[in-house]
């Protein structure tokens, strides 16, 4: 009888062994299936979100955020910063081009808004939806440093950020279901995930390290962007000296979306160069 139990429970441990193996397996050929990768810098990202209700869904927040917002009729301002705006996104959109990634933008409608506020801060949607400050405007010394938030933004689009934290909040607070599922369950709390995703809203916990890497990979891809288009690199690394000595209560940098102003300067002038050497020698 001993001999007996002793076998049964061997075999309900090799059974239990190997519907974990199976499900560990099942687990990593779904995440494999699951990742994209980011232009230039190649790293891997979870994407378990369709581009195409991506930005379904930003296009209906941006066209509620943009009716809401008091919109700049400052005309002169406006026109500028679409100019940059479309120089770099021309630039961009041909870098694609060249080197077979056009799908990248597929369904872009790009757009650009200046709304009048005091926020030092501007964003961007999948699908390319644009909004800047008037706030961050003001700090702006060259059209060559309003590229660099520019294509800082452009980068946060072109590598699908939003889609990779709106997969990472699916996971971890939905169970990885799908988006249209999560629309239909809990279309409240999607949406809250998706505001926070595009970068519209704030949160501390697990998901902080990815977003310090999106802001670190959109400020790498941003330098590149803005040469290709004809900017000075060097640029990025003096409007981000003028951030930081606006002074003010920085949180520390582990409780931040952003890497801290130190940071951020020292990664932007190892870039600089890179930057000049691989995408041109930028306007001088």
């Amino acid at each position: 009888m001993h001999i007996l139990q002793c076998a049964t429970r061997f075999l309900k441990n090799q059974k239990t062994k190997l519907m974990l193996r199976n499900f560990c397996l099942s687990a990593l050929i779904f995440l494999l299936a699951a990742c994209s990768t980011v232009p230039i810098t190649g790293r891997k990202q979870l994407s378990l979100v369709p581009s195409s209700q991506m930005m379904a869904l930003a296009n209906e927040q941006y066209t509620a955020t943009i009716q809401q917002a008091n919109l700049s009729d400052d005309q002169s301002e406006v026109r500028n910063l679409r100019q940059v705006g479309d120089r770099v996104i021309q630039a961009v959109e041909q870098y694609l081009a060249d080197n077979g990634q056009s799908q990248l933008t597929e369904g872009y409608n790009w757009e650009i808004n200046l709304i009048e506020d005091d926020l030092v801060n501007a964003w961007a949607m999948p699908g390319g939806k644009i909004a800047f400050y008037t706030g961050i405007m003001k700090l702006f010394k060259s059209d060559d440093e309003i590229a660099v938030v520019m294509a800082h933004e452009i980068a946060h689009a072109i590598a699908s950020h939003g889609g990779e934290r709106m997969s990472q909040m699916l996971v971890a607070q939905l169970g990885g279901v799908a988006l249209d599922v999560a629309l239909a369950d809990k279309p409240q709390q999607t949406r809250t995930l998706a505001q926070a995703a595009y970068g519209l809203g704030s949160q501390i916990g697990v998901l902080l390290p990815f977003s310090r890497t999106h802001e670190s990979e959109a400020d790498e891809l941003g330098i590149y962007f803005m040469t290709m288009a004809g900017y000075n690199p060097q640029a990025a690394v003096d409007f981000w000296r003028t951030m930081a000595a606006q002074g003010g209560a920085s949180p520390p940098e582990f409780l931040s979306t952003h890497p801290s102003n130190e940071t951020r300067i020292r990664n932007l002038q190892r870039l600089v160069p890179i930057a000049r050497e691989k995408y041109g020698q930028g306007r001088n």
